[in-house]
């Protein structure tokens, strides 16, 4: 089969789950023709989506956060008014997504929680199989935890993950652990977490610091102050932060890496724990490693409050409002035991290719039966006539 893949290209986990799929594809026999990513100015494509998937990559403008003047929290209205300002550009990259799909005439569109993507798919309805992926596509099971509060930003959070899903045949959810079987929704999947296979092969030790992830730079601030006071920890950060190219060094304990992934699984594997705004697939790569996890999600996010609460609750490590890092060495010290929360996760990751192969056999023969649908449609019955 020929997949087109579209990528959410807000932080890392979107880029990292499409190219676990990739590699899972590939080994397969399939085609992966062509990747698009949605993203703004603010953010940049890392460089080791060049590295690891080898097809056109194309960046097109698409609905993104806008964060306050700190690069910190989320403004909720000013994100509303911005991306609204700019709908004639995202009018274009309907339209540029359009002209992709009818020239490369792929037979399925994978959709890593982009909102224009799901535009394209509800508008346009395309002849490929649309489909979607994401730790978010969670929510449609009863058994989710969503956070508390925040009743505006909560309906916003499930509108927006609706649209990216509109008119889609399949949605497959992401998720830390195992959930009970919905069988109302015949096309809703849960798996484990898309690990890359180098992952797999990786053997973690236990360091002498502290590894960090910043999906907003401006993090950053609350991270350096709390090293300069705490002169004793190692801590070793990674920040996207544009236009850093080269490490940064502001303290002896701290350094500052640009998103570079294999440097960054390298460091992952030798932490002693990990802090990080609360994404869902740095998380889950620590679980795989088995490294506690201090979750703080980015203000004004409610999607990440509902991560935290959910890694919580499968063993993953603490949340926490701030980059405290004194409060996560307590939590080491009187509550985090490794080896109960690593064998579940492991249990559960042992079942992803099962999972993914069983998938992949119903989606070869649905899009058989769609393509036979379509010829049927197509086919001219001749007409008959009797001569007298």
């Amino acid at each position: 089969m020929r997949f087109l893949f579209v990528i959410q290209g807000e932080g890392r986990g979107h880029m990292t789950q499409a190219m676990a799929m990739y590699q899972l594809l590939i080994v397969r026999g399939h085609d992966v023709c062509d990747v698009v990513i949605g993203t703004s100015n603010r953010r940049e494509i890392p460089g080791f989506i060049h590295q690891q998937i080898h097809c056109p990559i194309h960046r097109i403008h698409s609905p993104n956060f806008v964060t306050d003047s700190k690069q910190k929290s989320i403004k909720l209205w000013a994100t509303f008014s911005q991306n609204l300002q700019q709908t004639s550009t995202f009018y274009n990259s309907l339209f540029k997504l359009k002209a992709l799909v009818d020239e490369r005439q792929p037979d399925v569109i994978v959709n890593f929680y982009d909102l224009l993507a799901g535009l394209y798919n509800g508008l346009f309805r395309p002849e490929a199989h649309f489909m979607t992926i994401g730790h978010q596509y969670l929510i449609a099971h009863p058994d989710f935890p969503f956070a508390t509060g925040a009743p505006l930003s909560k309906l916003l959070f499930k509108l927006a993950t609706k649209l990216t899903a509109w008119g889609a045949k399949d949605q497959i959810a992401l998720s830390f652990r195992p959930y009970a079987e919905d069988k109302t929704q015949a096309s809703f999947r849960i798996w484990p977490p898309l690990l890359r296979t180098k992952i797999k092969s990786m053997l973690p030790t236990n360091g002498d610091f502290f590894l960090t992830y910043l999906v907003n730079p401006g993090y950053a601030d609350d991270v350096k102050a709390w090293a300069k006071s705490n002169p004793e920890t190692k801590i070793e950060a990674f920040w996207d932060q544009k236009g850093q190219t080269e490490p940064y060094r502001p303290l002896p304990n701290l350094c500052f890496y640009p998103l570079n992934e294999s440097l960054f699984l390298e460091k992952m594997a030798a932490c002693k724990a990990l802090a990080c705004t609360a994404g869902f697939e740095s998380v889950c790569e620590a679980m795989y490693f088995g490294k506690p996890v201090m979750l703080v999600p980015v203000a004004g996010q409610y999607e990440q409050a509902c991560n935290a609460v959910d890694a919580v609750i499968s063993g993953a490590g603490m949340a926490s409002d701030f980059f405290d890092f004194t409060e996560f060495k307590t939590f080491l010290i009187e509550n985090h035991k490794k080896s109960a929360f690593e064998s579940t996760f492991h249990d559960w990751m042992q079942k992803q290719e099962t999972l993914f192969d069983s998938w992949l056999d119903s989606l070869e023969n649905q899009i058989d039966k769609e393509n036979q649908s379509q010829l049927t449609a197509l086919s001219i019955t001749p007409i008959t006539s009797t001569c007298h």
